[in-house]
């Protein structure tokens, strides 16, 4: 389809602000409340083979469905429903790419059953090499793939032990040539102990055993926006940062003291407002974003997001109590909704 949707694409993200994706436009998809709407989910779980055990929470027995009946309404604006065939046609012939940890695989298993259960008879391979994920809607020339890269900035190994570089970035080269790109990293910043994938950390050459984790996530935000700044061409690639997905584990939060896990929780918040307020790690990632000279859309989904105590696995998911993770179907579906209508709108 040659390259007019991506021209026109660029000219609708020129206004999009860096920072929260549209302060340029007249409405915000990013501002607005969950209302009831029983035309929803977008799709069935049961149709959707691909979903992994820790996001299909029906079928490993949650026994409430209300969560799934909720849409996402802007102020002073509709989102354009999700047609998946529509952006199969859009982006025929295309390749996407999530790149990022867990909950970029929330997201991109979302984008699958969105397109999949849209044309259920279309052709597709799904196949795996190393740390990339690839799923091929062939009859579209489609690629929607996930590269696990848990920090952005590489983690390496060498003698005195693991290291996570927040200078290097090498990682980065499986992510040329892609047409669309949409990253996320910060589920991982706070991992210690047994789950803490590193040992050491670099900088300039220094090691550290460890170090303040916000000022090590902004560091290395700092490192992938300057490989942004020097690999991406806006006439080929465009490029999205997912943003801060929260965790619910602190009914104070939510005006429920002494609630410590998303277990139970049916409903979302009613209005706009979070009463605990935003996560630190928002304004050092809008701050980042602030000094890329090319274009990066913030889908800054962090608020819509800490409405829904409810949209969690819980215990049904993976292992244990999931509160950082979302049930599919469910709340990504309406990330990508978002993207979609980033798309389809000018």
């Amino acid at each position: 389809m040659g390259w007019n949707f991506f021209t026109i694409f660029i000219v609708l993200l020129f206004h999009h602000s860096n920072a929260n994706a549209n302060s340029k436009q007249s409405c915000n998809f990013f501002e607005g409340s969950w209302i009831e709407d029983e035309t929803y989910p977008l799709y069935n779980s049961t149709q959707c083979p691909f979903i992994e055990h820790e996001f299909n929470c029906q079928r490993n027995g949650r026994p409430d469905q209300d969560y799934l009946k909720y849409r996402w309404q802007p102020h002073g604006c509709s989102l354009q429903r999700f047609d998946g065939g529509a952006l199969l046609e859009k982006l025929k012939g295309k390749s996407i790419m999530f790149v990022g940890d867990s909950l970029s695989r929330n997201q991109w298993q979302s984008l699958v059953c969105l397109l999949y259960t849209s044309l259920p008879n279309t052709k597709y391979n799904a196949t795996r090499v190393g740390d990339v994920s690839l799923f091929t809607f062939l009859d579209f020339e489609l690629d929607v793939m996930l590269d696990r890269s848990v920090y952005l900035v590489d983690v390496v190994r060498e003698e005195k032990g693991r290291v996570l570089k927040l200078d290097s970035i090498e990682g980065g080269k499986l992510w040329k040539g892609i047409d669309m790109l949409i990253f996320n990293t910060w589920h991982w910043w706070n991992r210690r102990g047994t789950t803490q994938p590193w040992d050491y950390i670099e900088i300039g050459g220094q090691y550290y055993k460890d170090m303040d984790r916000v000022v090590a996530f902004e560091r290395a935000l700092f490192t992938w926006a300057k490989w942004i700044d020097t690999n991406i061409n806006p006439a080929k690639t465009i490029v999205f940062f997912q943003g801060i997905s929260p965790s619910h584990y602190n009914g104070t939060d939510w005006n429920q003291p002494g609630v410590k896990t998303c277990l139970g929780q049916m409903q979302p918040i009613s209005g706009s407002t979070y009463p605990g307020g935003l996560p630190p790690a928002l304004r050092v990632l809008k701050k980042v974003l602030y000094t890329i000279e090319k274009q990066v859309t913030l889908l800054d989904v962090t608020n819509l997001c800490l409405l829904r105590k409810d949209g969690h696995p819980s215990i049904y998911g993976l292992s244990g109590m999931d509160c950082s993770h979302w049930c599919l179907a469910g709340i990504p579906d309406i990330w990508n909704e978002i993207l979609y209508n980033f798309i389809v709108t000018t």
